[in-house]
């Protein structure tokens, strides 16, 4: 069937996925005989691992699926690279697609790391030419010159991992599925992953992305859906489905009762007072001031900040992780200050606060639209952050 609308590279209808979970050992051919004759129902039960689920994904996008352990958001992954049948609804995709679900697979540990990649790009459909084309670029993506003729079973998994990512990523794909892959690369090459993944946005290729790294669902995915026990329960902005994903880890409770209040939320371990943005004298930067306290006392608190114009996009974000680690004792407060250089264009800026815990998931108190401030520059330009820039002109001849 094909998809209707043409700007739609994936068409997700009303797709439920059903497991028959046996509880009767079979241990003979003469005991599975016998449980042809048994009543299904008594030895199998049925796992609604996902119930009813319709979404489109625009050309394009990187869009997120988020939920917990055991929601359903794999096998949802697992549908669209069809390693799945869906047990009813159909999935309608538009162009070639590529899995980055378990990387590595195919690769044999008692060959080299040089004849893996072969036997690789062979399984990813590559004729050895078009391997012999890519190798060099494979290997410095990578990052294993030195280890190349190294057996794979002498690499560890994270260098497994970027070999195996290095060669996926020469696929020429429409859409990409990612499905926690690089969860064991190291910082570096994490970075280096999702740089590639931004410059694919050039190429219109569209990312589906699993994850449980919010940090990342914000700053990379345009739109995401929050599955839980196998339904969509929310569906929309990346930040707002990655505040919903937070919440189902911690209690969203607030310690006010005024409706404009609504959202704040968190575990109140440690609360924020007051937030303030201040604009200063010489208009040159916006101080953001944000106080906090905890009545029995903690440690590893981290103040986060998103500044938002007034459409609801954010414009930046930042956080105190680079300072020294907010400890309080019990009925201790502090003061956080954030000093930014005011680039805002002319507009009024919303901020939402969280206070978290290391871990990113702990979150103590999350407070939207904490605090506002206005900013009017004599200028016309209609954009979000106006930075200083100096503009040179040269003629003549080289």
């Amino acid at each position: 069937m094909k998809v209707q609308d043409n700007d739609i590279a994936i068409s997700v209808k009303h797709v439920s996925k059903n497991f028959a979970l046996p509880h009767e050992r079979i241990t003979s051919i003469k005991s599975g005989i016998v449980n042809v004759f048994k009543k299904r129902d008594k030895t199998v039960e049925v796992q609604h691992a996902l119930r009813d689920i319709s979404f489109d994904i625009k050309e394009g996008e990187f869009f997120g699926i988020l939920g917990r352990n055991g929601s359903g958001k794999s096998t949802m992954l697992k549908i669209l690279a069809e390693i799945y049948r869906p047990s009813s609804g159909s999935v309608n995709t538009k162009g070639k697609l590529v899995p980055f679900i378990e990387l590595g697979v195919g690769f044999n540990p008692e060959l080299t790391g040089r004849e893996n990649v072969y036997l690789n790009g062979a399984l990813l459909g590559f004729s050895r030419k078009e391997i012999d084309a890519r190798y060099d670029e494979i290997v410095e993506f990578a990052e294993l010159e030195d280890f190349m003729d190294q057996k794979l079973k002498n690499y560890s998994s994270g260098m497994q991992v970027r070999l195996a990512f290095s060669v996926a990523t020469r696929a020429e794909a429409d859409i990409l599925l990612i499905d926690e892959v690089l969860a064991v690369g190291d910082a570096d090459f994490q970075r280096k992953c999702f740089t590639f993944f931004k410059s694919l946005k050039k190429k219109n290729t569209t990312v589906v992305f699993v994850t449980h790294d919010m940090s990342a669902v914000r700053e990379y995915c345009d739109r995401a859906i929050l599955i839980s026990d196998g339904k969509i329960s929310h569906e929309g902005k990346s930040q707002d489905v990655a505040n919903e994903y937070l919440k189902l880890f911690n209690k969203a409770v607030s310690s006010s009762t005024d409706t404009s209040d609504k959202g704040r939320w968190g575990d109140k371990k440690a609360e924020l007072t007051s937030v303030k943005a201040i604009i200063s004298d010489d208009e040159k930067t916006v101080r953001v001031t944000a106080g906090i306290k905890s009545d029995d006392g903690i440690e590893g608190l981290v103040v986060g900040v998103r500044i938002k114009s007034s459409d609801g996009a954010i414009v930046t974000g930042l956080n105190s992780e680079s300072a020294d680690e907010i400890s309080l004792k019990a009925k201790e407060t502090a003061k956080i200050d954030f000093v930014l250089p005011n680039i805002f264009g002319n507009d009024v800026f919303s901020i939402d606060t969280t206070l978290r815990l290391s871990d990113g998931v702990t979150i103590c108190d999350n407070w939207d639209n904490a605090a506002v401030f206005s900013v009017m520059k004599n200028t016309n330009a209609s954009y979000a952050v106006i930075p200083d820039v100096e503009v040179s002109v040269k003629k003549g001849s080289k």
